[in-house]
């Protein structure tokens, strides 16, 4: 089982915000990613957040920085478009890509980025809201855009596309704190043949272990319940880094619910309870 820290990128400042929404800077991307590899990160995830409103991914001048001194796994996602872009991403030093927006409006993307650069490479990120029916619909462009597609049947089919992951995201418990939407993944997780990574709503170690043991989750993609611990524990020396929007979190309404920790408590919890998983980072390569 994997622990994935998420790094919403916007320019060149790491942000985060409540369903994917009121962005607010957090610091520099690069402190935080070094700061989680050291304690015990199994990959990495970089989201341009604008990129699709703006056509572009603009993240590989820190993707490059990233992949020199970071050896794990890193998936870049946001405004690919093409294979040409993807093969970008790549070169600059990522294992793997994310696509959501131009994977809606073009499933053969995924099909031939599969074909072209090996499954394991592609993973499809699927936005979810869900309905007031109990249905959930998959959105693009960060949580913008509705598609009108059920997101239970885009995930099917992203998988027999070739699609090597799901990311699959609740917007609704996005940064709230309140918990993984375990129904949703648990669905997805028992109908697809290939891993599902939860991703929104981590407020509390008992969340990321109910994703795992009831989601059926095969990695966890989590942000707010460690940016905010890092933000607090050092933030306030203004040691880190100064980006760090303290002001912001304290005001936060809502951060109560999320609880300090860090990767190795996280790791630690879950080997407690019966969850195999790889306890601290000692380096390796990647890929």
């Amino acid at each position: 089982m994997r622990v994935i820290p998420r790094l919403d990128i916007k320019g060149p400042n790491l942000v985060k915000g409540v369903h994917l929404e009121g962005l607010r800077v957090l610091g520099k991307p690069e402190r935080f990613a070094r700061h989680y590899y050291e304690a015990g990160a199994d990959e990495l995830l970089y989201m341009d957040v604008v990129a699709s409103l703006y056509g572009r991914n603009s993240l590989l001048d820190i993707v490059e920085q990233t992949a020199r001194e970071i050896f794990i796994p890193l998936t870049v996602g946001g405004g690919l478009r093409s294979l040409d872009d993807i093969r970008t991403v790549l070169r600059a030093g990522a294992d793997k890509v994310a696509l959501n927006t131009a994977a809606v409006r073009s499933p053969e993307l995924v099909r031939e980025a599969a074909r072209k650069f090996g499954s394991s490479t592609i993973v499809v990120s699927i936005e979810v809201i869900r309905r007031p029916d109990g249905s959930y619909e998959a959105y693009t462009d960060n949580g913008r855009e509705r598609t009108g597609i059920d997101a239970f049947e885009w995930a099917l089919r992203a998988a027999e596309l070739g699609a090597g992951e799901l990311l699959v995201t609740s917007i609704d418990r996005e940064g709230t704190g309140r918990g993984f939407d375990v129904a949703l993944t648990r669905r997805i997780s028992e109908a697809v043949s290939i891993p599902v990574i939860a991703c929104g709503g981590a407020g509390l170690l008992q969340h990321i272990h109910e994703a795992v043991a009831e989601g059926k989750a095969q990695a966890v993609c989590v942000a707010s319940i460690l940016h905010y611990g890092v933000v607090r524990s050092v933030g306030a020396q203004d040691s880190f880094d100064e980006g760090i929007n303290t002001v912001h979190l304290l005001r936060r309404q809502g951060f109560e619910k999320i609880e300090d920790t860090t990767l190795p408590a996280i790791k630690r919890y879950l080997l407690d309870r019966g969850t195999p998983c790889r306890p601290v980072a000692t380096g390796g390569g990647h890929g």
